[in-house]
């Protein structure tokens, strides 16, 4: 367990070729106030960004102990995105060093919440409780709500909450702008998780994790895939109609290719035996999202000054 002292090994048991979702979520909410010309503030900017990071870092550790046994089975991962981080199963890190690591950092998060709370935000409370909630809820027993085949929809919401929070933070008000540009971004982000979960597939429905793919199969959820990122296309069309978001948000259609192209590719692909072949479905899917914050975070900072 020497290895387990490396800070590489520390950072890469919080799987951070994931976070930079949150990154770019936490940038469409500050946007989203900056565009309305909010005068930024720029400590509640970065500590609101800390926070997102150590809740989604926390909750992928706590993922990381609870799915230890149906990892362990997953020979058909693709590294470096499916099958979690393989700390444990590696030989890394002992399973109750990540739960403690995990549930760490999110108490960490939740101490810098609630200072945010109490000195300028108290309607924070009830996001950073709900989000620290899902991002617990997600794994862990009872609830354990990715075992349920409801992932996706707990992925969204959370993720969601990271643009409305972040905005927030900042506003000091409730707005409209950041569910219209951070709904999108969420859908997209949950189409990650189902997308990565059809090389997952056999370990996870032998260890009884019953995931979407696992409850749909692979052919139907193929299509629920490509209804999850048509509707987060058709949501930021439909803000830019009604006046919500600017029609420069628009950019952020620039991303759909890479969503039809992923779905494509999970259509012909998603029912041969996982592979090689599944890589860049999952890596478009990534790059689709991060792509469509980053052009929306953008335009909503440029379109209205």
């Amino acid at each position: 367990m020497a290895a387990a002292r490396s800070p590489a090994i520390w950072l890469a048991a919080t799987r951070p070729q994931f976070l930079s979702v949150t990154l770019v979520s936490v940038l469409v909410g500050l946007a989203g106030s900056a565009g309305d010309g909010v005068p930024p503030h720029w400590g509640i900017g970065a500590a609101t960004m800390v926070g997102a990071l150590l809740v989604h870092a926390g909750a992928n550790l706590v993922n990381d102990f609870h799915d230890r046994d149906a990892d362990a089975a997953n020979d058909e991962r693709l590294t470096p995105f499916t099958g979690g981080s393989r700390m444990i199963q590696d030989g890394l890190m002992r399973a109750h060093t990540v739960a403690l690591y995990g549930y760490a950092l999110l108490a960490l998060a939740a101490a810098l919440g609630a200072g945010l709370a109490l000195q300028v935000r108290p309607q924070l409370w009830w996001i950073g409780a709900l989000g620290l909630a899902l991002a617990i809820a997600y794994s862990a027993p009872p609830l354990r709500l990715s075992a349920r085949g409801i992932g996706e929809p707990v992925i969204a919401a959370a993720w969601l909450l990271v643009a409305v929070g972040s905005d927030l933070a900042q506003r000091g008000s409730w707005s409209i702008v950041p569910v219209a540009a951070g709904a999108p971004m969420a859908l997209l982000v949950a189409a990650i998780l189902l997308a990565n979960g059809f090389p997952d597939r056999k370990a996870d429905a032998a260890a009884g994790k019953n995931t979407l793919v696992v409850r749909l199969g692979p052919r139907i959820a193929a299509r629920a895939y490509l209804m999850l990122v048509a509707a987060a296309y058709l949501v930021l069309v439909a803000a830019t109609v009604g006046g919500v978001l600017p029609r420069a948000a628009l950019v952020g259609l620039l991303a759909a290719p890479a969503s039809l192209f992923a779905a494509r590719l999970l259509a012909l692909e998603g029912e041969e035996t996982p592979g090689p072949r599944l890589l860049p479905a999952i890596g478009a899917t990534i790059a689709a999202a991060h792509l469509y914050g980053l052009s929306v975070a953008a335009a909503l900072l440029l379109a209205r000054h």
